[in-house]
């Protein structure tokens, strides 16, 4: 296993999260682009509820079994204290077209790699996230964003 790591900063208003794949994933395919684009959406809905009820518990059911392992609803209420205490709300980024910034892809570990931004503005949100096969679907395990 390669252990995780995970990073937290402030910038203005964002908050930045990287966490890697805990274990090799078995295989699925590539997603379409629009169930990518349901993931994308999903998670990041899925971690403003997070934010704005300051409640982590469901975004963690929602993560990669080595996800949930490695970080429990309380640890990742820390992990995205700035972002709680700044009230950010970025829920409605997900009705704004998505900009893929790369080419989605699945990496030498299993790990699908997404990454890309939203069409806002004054503020642009930034996503990279990375989603292993869990429980027989893609997981979220790994998230970095920002708010600009």
């Amino acid at each position: 296993m390669i252990p995780c790591r995970a990073r937290f900063r402030s910038i203005a208003a964002a908050g930045l999260l990287v966490i890697c794949a805990t274990r090799p994933a078995s295989a699925l395919d590539m997603p379409s682009p629009f169930v990518q684009e349901v993931l994308i959406k999903s998670i990041l809905v899925s971690l403003n509820d997070a934010v704005a009820a300051n409640n982590f518990t469901v975004f963690h059911a929602k993560i990669s079994k080595p996800f949930r392992d490695q970080f429990p609803p309380e640890k990742l209420r820390t992990i995205f204290r700035d972002l709680v205490e700044k009230h950010a709300v970025f829920d409605a980024v997900v009705a704004k077209p998505m900009i893929a910034d790369e080419d989605a892809r699945i990496d030498e570990k299993g790990v699908l790699r997404l990454k890309g931004h939203f069409d806002t503005a004054p503020k642009q949100v930034s996503y990279q996230l990375g989603f292993i096969p869990s429980d027989g679907a893609w997981k979220l395990s790994g998230i970095a964003i920002d708010i600009e």
